[in-house]
């Protein structure tokens, strides 16, 4: 899962999945760019640096042998991706795009409003789209990473807009792929109940009360952990599945099996 001299942006870096892919990304050669609202990390984490209370890029600069640096980017608009990957050609140009930014809330249908209806799909259905268009102009080859759910695989009542835009992710990775290649390889990971701060603030049942029994069942028997998600992004980051495009993987513990 090699990815040395690369250059890589990572929507989201701040917090969670993202900041743990962006660590990872360091930790194994790369230079990342970290593209997120908020300089600040969301804690709560689990272990390694997601625990510490630098910001991302201050964390990479200190602990390993790479450079991290901060962009301000809100994914629902273009122009602050595309200044995003303006950063990373500025260190070399983008050989990796990890579209990882978005939000998860749990609202029943019939209270969704308009509102909500634009919040989540903008952020997570056009931020990756627009993400992994201003990255793909700006390479001649490279990768793209693309961060779905496993709610892509089902429809559920207590999150259909969320689900619906984690399946558009699943789907726009599959007509990137084909659109893009064979410069461009283009995947995506579906992770399962991960234990961020965002899915403690939104989940009921992680960290809560009911934690045990909903981890029962999860054949792997825990919910996952950041890091779980970012080494998978890290393996389709690499030359380790180069061959790989357009596919799916799914990080769940086994969740979506049984």
């Amino acid at each position: 899962m090699d990815v040395t001299d690369k250059v890589a942006v990572v929507t989201g870096g701040s917090s969670g999945i993202g900041r743990r892919t962006a660590i990872r990304m360091a930790e194994r050669g790369a230079d990342v760019v970290i593209a997120d609202v908020r300089e600040e990390p969301r804690i709560p984490e689990s272990e390694g640096g997601a625990q510490d209370p630098r910001p991302t890029h201050e964390y990479i600069d200190a602990e390993t042998d790479r450079s991290g640096h901060f962009v301000e980017c809100d994914v629902r608009e273009p122009s602050d991706l595309e200044v995003a990957v303006e950063a990373a050609e500025s260190l070399g140009g983008v050989d990796v795009m990890v579209n990882n930014a978005g939000v998860f809330r749990t609202m029943p249908f019939d209270r969704i409003d308009e509102a909500d209806y634009d919040r989540v799909m903008d952020i997570n259905a056009k931020g990756v789209f627009f993400g992994a268009r201003a990255a793909a102009a700006a390479m001649d080859e490279g990768v793209i990473v693309n961060l779905s759910s496993i709610a892509a695989l089902h429809g559920t009542g207590n999150h259909p807009i969320y689900s619906a835009s984690k399946a558009a992710v699943r789907n726009f990775t599959k007509s990137m792929a084909d659109a893009l290649g064979p410069e461009i390889r283009v995947n995506c990971v579906l992770p399962g109940v991960i234990d961020t701060a965002m899915t403690r603030e939104d989940v009921p049942t992680v960290g809560g009360e009911r934690a045990e029994r909903y981890e029962d069942e999860i054949p792997l028997a825990r919910f996952g952990d950041p890091g779980d998600v970012a080494d998978a992004v890290c393996f389709l980051a690499s030359d380790a599945a180069g061959y790989v495009s357009g596919e799916g993987l799914v990080v769940d513990g086994g969740l979506s099996a049984v």
